[in-house]
């Protein structure tokens, strides 16, 4: 397929990765970024796309479960998310390399977002026998983790990170304790009791990532720990890096925003796992993020009807946020009063690093991966204003502000609200 020249003009340019902000001019050839501000020689656009009153960012970079490929990879760019780490626990699990190269050959036929698969660490997810971590990585894995299954044996894990460090292969663990958290739906606080519901403690976050954190020490391995969800897992993780360790985190957008009050009257679109926490929770979040602690990721994970009409206990937990992430992201942002371009580079560069992936930057000679979104345009979340297969979000029915106009992934328009 030809890859058109483009210019997107009189747009306010902001590479969050080398502080780059103007109002710039950016001219995209062989699908790459060839100049911003000044064409370069001999540059015909054959396509213009007029960012006049918009900003133009590198796409966003997320992580994301991806259960209808097609439909949430649409989803994702109408979002801006131009590339997505798919996390291991698929139908059947990201255990064997043909697996992994299915899902990049299918992922790339589709033309939409990049998809980066993340292996499986145990066979099956079973947390007893080590993946063949060598063969997936060549298949096409930038990490590996155990998605939400358990290790119970920590000398598994600790034998994973040795042999993860001596390849310099990335892990990624959800942090949480199983025993400590079974059986609990919610926080453990005066909501759950309030409503009669079991509760997951802090403690088990806090001990799940103090044992991460000790076998990363040990083993000098590179860990990510996803999704934190509480002020003292946050403080931890802050510490490890002020010692040199190798640690880095994200924290999901609806943990920035809600609250375990969010629950309301049983609401089970405010069933998350992590469980929303209290208000001080929220708040360390949102500064950890402020600081650059932690990354920000849309937690994605859609769930159909019949998977939240149940009683609280019983219903999946879970929210859509490919298409919320940018709009929360700016709103965290307003109220934190962090800049745009520090916001930006929280789900943008932030994440491409953490990855170990080629994005997340709007530079010249880089691929012309481009977010183009008005960060004024008011919209209301609602059922048709989503792409994603399910509609699961505690946020139907707000009042947003910031929408993607268009999206490129390798020079190409994928995404085009007009």
């Amino acid at each position: 397929m030809h890859e058109q020249n483009i210019q997107i003009k009189n747009g306010r340019v902001i590479d969050p990765k080398s502080g780059f902000d103007a109002l710039a001019d950016v001219f995209i050839s062989a699908g790459r970024v060839a100049g911003i501000g000044e064409a370069p020689a001999g540059f015909t656009a054959e396509q213009t796309i007029d960012a006049s009153g918009l900003v133009v960012c590198p796409g966003l970079i997320d992580s994301s479960r991806l259960p209808g490929l097609e439909t949430e990879l649409s989803a994702a760019v109408a979002g801006g998310v131009t590339a997505l780490s798919c996390p291991p626990d698929t139908k059947p699990p990201l255990d064997e390399p043909g697996l992994v190269e299915r899902l990049v050959r299918r992922a790339e036929s589709l033309g939409l977002a990049r998809v980066y698969p993340v292996g499986a660490l145990t066979m099956q997810l079973a947390g007893e026998k080590l993946s063949e971590m060598n063969h997936l990585s060549r298949a096409g894995c930038i990490a590996f983790s155990q998605a939400k299954q358990p290790v119970f044996d920590t000398q598994v894990l600790l034998r994973a990170m040795q042999y993860a460090a001596t390849f310099d292969y990335p892990i990624r663990l959800n942090p949480q304790d199983h025993y400590l958290a079974r059986d609990g739906v919610a926080h453990d606080g005066e909501v759950a009791s309030r409503l009669g519901l079991s509760g997951i403690p802090v403690c088990a976050e806090t001990v799940a990532i103090s044992t991460a954190l000790q076998l990363a020490q040990e083993t000098g391995v590179r860990l990510h720990l996803s999704r934190l969800s509480s002020a003292a897992g946050i403080e931890l993780v802050r510490e490890a890096q002020q010692r040199g360790i190798k640690v880095t985190c994200d924290v999901s957008i609806n943990h920035l925003h809600l609250t375990d009050n969010d629950i309301g009257y049983f609401d089970t679109h405010a069933c998350f796992d992590p469980p929303l926490r209290s208000g001080r929770d929220r708040d360390a979040l949102r500064k950890a993020a402020a600081e650059g602690v932690a990354a920000i990721c849309s937690d994605h994970t859609p769930v159909d009807e019949d998977g939240k009409q149940l009683p609280f206990g019983e219903a999946k937990p879970g929210a859509i946020g490919l298409e919320l992430l940018l709009p929360l992201t700016l709103k965290w942002a307003e109220e934190e009063d962090v800049p745009l371009a520090t916001a930006l580079a929280r789900i943008s560069c932030d994440p491409a690093v953490i990855l170990g992936i080629e994005a997340g930057e709007l530079a010249v000679g880089r691929p012309a991966d481009v977010c183009v979104f008005d960060p004024a345009e008011p919209w209301r979340v609602v059922p048709t204003a989503l792409r994603s297969q399910c509609k699961n979000t505690p946020f139907m029915g707000y009042e947003m502000t910031g929408r993607v106009r268009t999206t490129l992934v390798g020079g190409r328009v994928v995404f085009d609200a007009a």
